[in-house]
């Protein structure tokens, strides 16, 4: 799971980087063999942040080739096993930073990577609103998609590296999950116990209601340029090298014409507004993570890949803070996964709602205790 280890200091939270970031001195491959050899001198500013704030940086994790991929099954450097089970994915394209090897661990999302991951291996991963963490020194995959985040054992892990990541950052507070009004979105379209135990998540609402939200249909001809755009020089230079995981993608984002661009920025300014308009009658959005428990290893990514992403990649398409937590076992025994969502900028609400979340699931999760015999 990691693809290079370093010699921790004393004390200080144990941090595992997604080899995505830059750290000075050490081998960063971005999962990918055109950079196998790769050893930054700056570090990217989301992990010194997080060094001065006294994390310790334990390791880089290994990832899918260039962030682009949601199993993290890297031709180069091997695939990343499930922690809860070896023959299911762990989920990409964060997947080693989801492997709990570490207290907290810090991920890149462009359209699900440190959600998805999260929700595979029963962790909690937050993707702030977009530009409130600096990408700056994390390889781009869709520049207007992608952003920087926490992963951790559970929302006050979250919270505390938010508050490192951003200067000022404070955690909200809630007293009761009835102080909000919750909009339920897509649990229909998620497998039985999935959908069941998301749905218990939402019944600790007692303001839920079910709320139409359209996916984000025609935006992927914009993250295919942008793509393209970040990849064109490497691939005309080392094509031969990147792993067949990703290069039919890279080909396909090569042949997005500027009319489709035109087209799928104007769906995705609608999509904005459409969004905008949904969600100003709660104050958030409840929706499975994903459809599925963490699918197995096996089938690999192309029967998958769409059905993983499609609760996810809709927040990033807006830039909206979404996180991930863990919300009970589901099918094969596997954690299920809810997702919260606010609208940009509530980025303290979500983890306050989500923090408060945790706790009554918890409760409901922990047995009764039993007098002694």
């Amino acid at each position: 799971m990691f693809i290079t280890e370093v010699e921790p200091g004393t004390g200080g939270v144990r941090l595992a980087i997604k080899d995505l970031f830059d750290t000075a001195g050490v081998r960063t491959t971005y999962g990918s063999a055109i950079f196998r050899e790769h050893v930054p001198t700056v570090t990217a500013e989301a992990v010194a942040r997080l060094e001065t704030a006294g994390y310790v940086n334990v390791g880089k994790t290994n990832l899918h080739e260039f962030a682009y991929g949601v199993t993290s099954d890297n031709e180069h450097f091997g695939s990343v096993p499930n922690p809860l089970a070896r023959d299911r994915i762990a989920g990409g394209s964060s997947g080693g930073s989801a492997a709990g090897l570490a207290d907290a661990a810090l991920g890149s999302d462009s359209g699900g990577s440190i959600r998805i991951p999260a929700a595979c291996c029963g962790v909690t991963g937050f993707k702030p609103s977009f530009g409130l963490v600096p990408v700056d020194g994390c390889f781009p995959l869709a520049p207007s998609f992608d952003h920087v985040g926490p992963m951790a054992r559970d929302v006050g892990g979250c919270e505390r590296m938010m508050a490192a990541l951003v200067p000022g950052f404070a955690a909200g507070e809630l007293a009761a999950l009835d102080e909000l009004r919750i909009g339920v979105a897509w649990t229909e379209l998620a497998d039985r116990l999935v959908r069941e135990r998301v749905q218990r998540a939402a019944a600790l609402f007692a303001r839920s209601q079910p709320l139409e939200l359209p996916l984000a249909d025609g935006t992927g001809p914009l993250f295919g340029r942008e793509v393209a755009e970040v990849h064109a020089e490497l691939w005309r230079e080392h094509r031969h090298l990147y792993g067949q995981s990703i290069a039919h993608k890279i080909e396909r984002a090569l042949r997005v014409t500027d009319a489709e661009v035109v087209a799928a920025l104007r769906t995705r300014e609608l999509y904005r507004e459409q969004l905008a308009q949904l969600m100003a009658t709660v104050d958030l959005v409840l929706t499975p993570t994903l459809a599925m428990v963490a699918p197995p290893a096996a089938l690999g990514e192309p029967p998958v890949r769409e059905r993983m992403l499609q609760f996810t990649y809709p927040w990033n398409a807006i830039g909206a803070p979404a996180l991930a937590l863990p919300c009970g076992p589901a099918e094969d025994g596997l954690p299920a996964s809810v997702q919260l969502i606010g609208r940009p900028g509530d980025d303290r609400t979500v983890l306050a709602a989500g923090k408060r979340l945790e706790q009554e699931l918890r409760a409901i999760e922990r047995p009764p205790n039993r007098a002694p015999a």
